[in-house]
């Protein structure tokens, strides 16, 4: 019989890649909590709507990624193939809108179906942080400063570059659009035929293609920077100020959009050229009309997302963890010692194993292969006198210690 293997696009974490991944959620989860970020979970299953009302029913995640299925009672389930949805509906679900700002992390798996590449499966984890409540220029720039904080302390920060742009208000956007569709309209027959289909509808997403000739062509799109309103320049131009005194480095990069209405103003991402293609490995912006999707009150918010596998890919090896102490009773009549032995340690913080059977010599040989440091031999003769061998494997030396002193001595 054939083994069974992971399914498509998804993988096992074992060794030194969980280690990595644990690696980027706790460094993440650290410096997210300094912040002042308190992390949510919300569940991996939602009902559709959640994303169908956040992602847009024509967006490619909706109309080809996501998983959905109907359960037994007749509903129709999605996986969450992101997580910003999540927490908006989160906040209106628990009450929350009342209590403004909620600044919220989160970390876990997401799922879309697509093609596996480098760096990108259809089971994904991400991390993330959301301000919610929060409309002043100061926010989005906090949450830029807090990624690139994320980013610094996994030893990634300098590989990678912010490239930052503005959407707007929406009367900048209205009037952007229009100027935006007229350029458009005069190429649309070169244009790809997504682009084609999004130019009436959502042109903002043409400007976001990764076809060939759709990039030659909107090369020359006029920016929406001469489009905006005195608030939105203010907005921008404030972002733009405090990012400088967070000492966060940027560049402006006006292809930079998102597609959906309720998107506003700072739009962002953290790019690099050591994942080649696939180059962006945190994103995030101000969307100031998804909780009002959610069916909460208009609510303003900004956020982004990242990538772990990406991040892990990223950051060097991690160390694994201090090797153990290997606990060896010589009989059946020393285990119960060992066993007290054993647990004292891990108390006092000590990794410490002990083999479920074997001889002297196998247990010791046990202890060689998983890479302990030390062993603590107890025997009968060991067991009266109230001691146990300590023999540090490194070095061969072997020496008599108290069975009361040995988690003292072994921290040292």
């Amino acid at each position: 019989m054939n083994a069974l293997q992971p399914i498509r696009g998804t993988r096992d974490l074992i060794g030194e890649e969980m280690r990595r991944h644990r690696h980027v959620a706790e460094t993440a989860r650290r410096i997210a909590e300094l912040w002042g970020f308190e992390e949510w979970q919300t569940p991996v299953i939602e009902d559709t709507r959640v994303f169908t009302r956040s992602l847009g029913d024509t967006s490619d995640v909706v109309t080809k990624e996501m998983y959905t299925f109907e359960d037994r009672g007749g509903e129709s389930i999605t996986l969450r193939p992101e997580n910003t949805a999540g927490v908006c509906r989160a906040l209106v679900s628990n009450g929350l809108t009342q209590s403004l700002p909620q600044k919220v992390f989160y970390a876990g798996p997401m799922f879309r179906y697509e093609r596996p590449q480098k760096g990108r499966y259809r089971q994904f984890h991400q991390i993330g942080i959301e301000t919610v409540g929060a409309a002043e220029p100061l926010a989005d720039a906090e949450a830029i400063a807090c990624g690139q904080a994320i980013l610094k302390a996994l030893g990634v920060a300098e590989g990678t570059t912010l490239e930052i742009n503005t959407l707007g208000d929406r009367e900048s956007r209205t009037t952007y659009r229009s100027a935006l569709i007229a350029f458009l309209s005069a190429h649309e027959a070169k244009l790809s035929a997504d682009s084609r289909a999004r130019l009436h509808r959502n042109p903002l997403r043409v400007l976001d293609s990764k076809d060939e000739t759709d990039r030659a062509i909107v090369a020359d799109a006029p920016d929406i920077f001469p489009y905006l309103t005195d608030t939105a320049r203010a907005h921008w131009e404030t972002v733009q100020r405090h990012l400088a005194t967070f000492g966060v480095p940027f560049r402006v990069n006006p292809r930079i959009v998102r597609g959906l209405d309720y998107y506003s103003h700072t739009a962002f991402e953290f790019v690099t050229d050591r994942l080649g293609a696939q180059g962006t490995v945190m994103a995030g912006g101000r969307y100031d009309g998804l909780v009002e999707e959610m069916g909460g009150p208009p609510t303003p918010a900004v956020g982004w997302a990242a990538g772990i596998e990406r991040l892990a890919m990223l950051t060097g090896a991690v160390p694994p963890p201090a090797p153990p102490v290997a606990v060896i009773p010589v009989g059946e009549a020393a285990e119960e010692a060992a066993i007290r032995v054993l647990t004292a340690l891990r108390e006092a913080g000590i990794r410490a194993e002990m083999a479920f059977r074997g001889t002297l010599k196998r247990r010791m040989e046990r202890a060689n292969r998983i890479g302990a440091r030390a062993a603590v031999i107890l025997g009968d003769s060991e067991r009266a006198a109230g001691i146990a061998q300590v023999k540090d494997l490194a070095t061969g030396e072997q020496q008599a210690v108290p069975i009361a002193e040995l988690p003292a001595r072994l921290r040292r």
